[in-house]
């Protein structure tokens, strides 16, 4: 739950660009894979930066969140691209009472058709995180990093107990950062009702998840920004995981005993060591 004062849309933008650019900057978003949105629940002014207002269905009527507003990445557009030019690459999204249509916010400048087509998952993990925590803001990424994805390819990181013992062993920030872990879900086709049903089942239990064979989504009700920040110390440690694959395995990380130290050093709850 944010509080008084509220950051501005400008800044809403802001941060959206560049966690845009740093998901760039470690590869996790070529050409124009990735989206992001964010769910406010304060009122905003949206005509001077997007003008133009036509009716949208949303993908599932979500009548708890009559009133909220998004900020969601448009099809085909380049992460990498929204901190220069936010008004070409974000739509904004007031729903309307019922929950079922919301009014549709652009800008005479904006390069896209319509929003990205993972909109019905980040739309349903907003539904359902407001719904459990009452939160007035929350923030969802979807990106492609190319360690972890790499790594769902292999089977035996196909378990998500499995995957946890070694990506959280590299580094002592990352259980702090992840103490519920990395969850894992198999693949589904994208953009289908498999992968949003599965896909918010699994952002109950964790704060990122890894789309077998495709990519993750991961979520804040802080900042957009930790939200990447997520992404990022996931991906690092996948990175090391590689590394270790092609060094022969030689490493060893972190043992669980030490894992457990730090736990107890930082008062960190997990189950995972």
């Amino acid at each position: 739950m944010l509080e008084a004062p509220y950051p501005e849309l400008t800044d809403l933008l802001e941060m959206m660009g560049e966690a845009g650019r740093r998901l760039s900057d470690i590869e996790a978003s070529e050409g124009a894979a990735g989206n992001i949105s964010v769910c406010f629940r304060w009122p905003a002014e949206l005509r001077d930066l997007f003008p133009i207002v036509e009716t949208y269905t949303l993908p599932q009527a979500v009548p708890e969140l009559a009133g909220a507003t998004f900020l969601v990445s448009g099809s085909g557009r380049r992460l990498r691209e929204i901190i220069d030019e936010p008004r070409a690459n974000i739509a904004a999204i007031v729903v309307d009472e019922g929950g079922r249509t919301g009014q549709l916010h652009i800008s005479h400048h904006h390069r896209f058709q319509r929003v990205t087509s993972e909109f019905n998952s980040h739309l349903a993990v907003h539904s359902d995180q407001i719904r459990s925590s009452g939160t007035n803001f929350h923030a969802v990424i979807h990106a492609q990093p190319p360690y972890l994805t790499y790594l769902s390819h292999v089977p035996r990181y196909q378990d998500t107990g499995y995957l946890n013992r070694h990506l959280l062993r590299w580094q002592p920030e990352t259980i702090v950062q992840l103490p519920e872990g990395v969850g894992y879900t198999p693949f589904k086709v994208p953009g289908s009702a498999d992968l949003m049903a599965a896909n918010v089942a699994a952002l109950r239990q964790h704060r990122i998840v890894v789309w077998a064979k495709h990519g993750v989504m991961a979520r804040s009700d802080v900042s957009v920004k930790r939200a990447a920040d997520r992404i990022e110390y996931a991906e690092t440690g996948a990175k090391y995981e590689y590394l270790n694959l092609m060094a022969g395995e030689a490493g060893e990380g972190l043992s669980a005993d030490e894992i457990r130290a730090i736990c107890a050093a930082f008062n960190i709850q997990q189950a995972i060591f």
